[in-house]
């Protein structure tokens, strides 16, 4: 809150499924002094993607879903792609890591190109040994995943050194960011994309794509049968998560906190108007701390249930499967982390891999994570799963989930929210 002049911050931790912490901090509204409270529902921004990933999960588990075939057996509105003549494919398990070439905010591909050119520059020449500290203060307006550019993450280690947490940069410059318009249905939102050229070929490159998601939403609508936004709700009823609804302006949503950014003068005033019917499964779902420590919970359950044999057959399924879980959370070949420079994308998720190098040195626990910037926005949700040993399991006096769970939610864009979170997770588990 002081460091990037944050008006308001709700902040959750679980433990082995437990809430043990869920406080606000601060204003939901700052001009008639609404103060933060656990129940306050904010912008949760990227963190959209992950809850579209366990619609698409599910229906992939019913056997509904190829996430091999091109999007167009499902999608016929979205326009087969040729690259640099030639014709390729645009897979659903391409759109879920950012792999199918399709376009972010930025539309200069030119633009683009540069931004990853001096990104990777920035990123050689930071030193390895770097401390943490230093580097998480270089890359402090770099997180949003929603205002990810094609690795934009790096290169905002030279050009935000200086700037302001909580101020616009130049991500946020971006027109797209700003629509007003209301989109009917999934299907007529692709036209806001649907027709520009891809930046790269499928599966060659990664670049972070809000759209994609919104095409992904579009495959999930075909196959359910169902009107994407309401498949979605079910969803969340199933999941017990009864606050997270969808970012709409017009609705009646008890405890929604208002939204503020930063102008030139540093002035603090409301965030613009902004609809985002357009992009409803990569940032578009409003929540609380408590219904995303149910989400992460729902996912450790199901990751956790398959390893736990001596259960007298006590212990209920998880939603998913913890095969799928495990999937999802398989980092994937060519893919970067904007907000965590250990982990690799996997499908909706950033995934940080077990790993120590050195004996009596740093130690990598693995955990999965995924961050939100939106306009008047940031969030953070990261689950690190308890390191069960094979006497634990076998005993049976344990169940799933294990593990910490933590999830924050501010209304002001362009904060870096996951290093906080990583440190507030390790220090519930060390007390474990």
């Amino acid at each position: 809150q002081d460091e990037a002049g944050i008006p308001g911050i709700l902040v959750g931790v679980s433990v082995d499924g437990k809430e043990v912490w869920s406080e606000g901090l601060g204003y939901a509204d700052v001009e008639n002094r609404v103060v933060c409270k656990p129940e306050t529902i904010m912008r949760i921004a990227s963190i959209s993607k992950c809850l579209t990933m366990m619609a698409v999960a599910k229906l992939w588990e019913e056997g509904k879903l190829d996430l091999d075939a091109p999007v167009q057996k499902y999608v016929p509105e979205f326009p087969e792609k040729v690259y640099e003549g030639e014709k390729v494919t645009i897979t659903t398990r391409l759109l879920v890591s950012h792999l199918s070439g399709i376009r972010h905010y930025e539309k200069d591909i030119t633009k683009v190109k540069e931004e990853k050119e001096k990104a990777n520059r920035a990123f050689k020449l930071t030193k390895p040994y770097q401390d943490k500290e230093q580097k998480e203060k270089e890359g402090k307006e770099i997180e949003k995943t929603d205002s990810v550019k094609l690795r934009k993450e790096h290169k905002g280690e030279v050009k935000s050194r200086n700037s302001k947490p909580g101020r616009r940069d130049k991500e946020f410059e971006q027109e797209e960011y700003y629509l007003k318009e209301k989109f009917e249905s999934v299907i007529e939102s692709l036209k806001i994309f649907k027709n520009d050229p891809l930046f790269f070929k499928p599966g060659s490159q990664f670049l972070y794509s809000t759209y994609g998601f919104t095409l992904l939403s579009a495959v999930v609508e075909r196959v359910s049968g169902q009107k994407f936004t309401d498949y979605m709700l079910k969803m969340f009823r199933d999941l017990d998560m009864l606050s997270t609804v969808l970012d709409d302006n017009e609705a009646m949503i008890y405890n929604r906190a208002r939204c503020y950014v930063y102008n030139k003068k540093g002035r603090l005033v409301n965030a613009p108007y902004v609809d985002n019917s357009y992009k409803w499964a990569g940032g578009g779902f409003l929540s609380s701390v408590g219904d995303l420590l149910k989400f992460g919970n729902a996912l450790l359950y199901s990751y956790q249930a398959g390893q736990f044999k001596n259960t007298n057959g006590k212990l209920l399924p998880g939603y998913l499967k913890p095969d799928t879980v495990a999937m999802m959370w398989t980092p994937v070949p060519k893919t970067e982390v904007s907000w965590d420079r250990d982990g690799k994308y996997a499908m909706a998720w950033a995934v940080v891999e077990k790993n120590q190098q050195y004996g009596c040195c740093r130690r990598q626990r693995r955990y999965a994570s995924h961050t939100g910037g939106a306009v008047g926005a940031s969030s953070v949700l990261l689950i690190l799963p308890e390191e069960l040993d094979s006497e634990t399991i076998a005993t049976g006096l344990v169940a799933p989930p294990r593990g910490v769970i933590v999830s924050i939610i501010c209304n002001m864009q362009s904060v870096s929210l996951n290093s906080t979170a990583l440190k507030i997770a390790r220090e519930f588990d060390k007390e474990k």
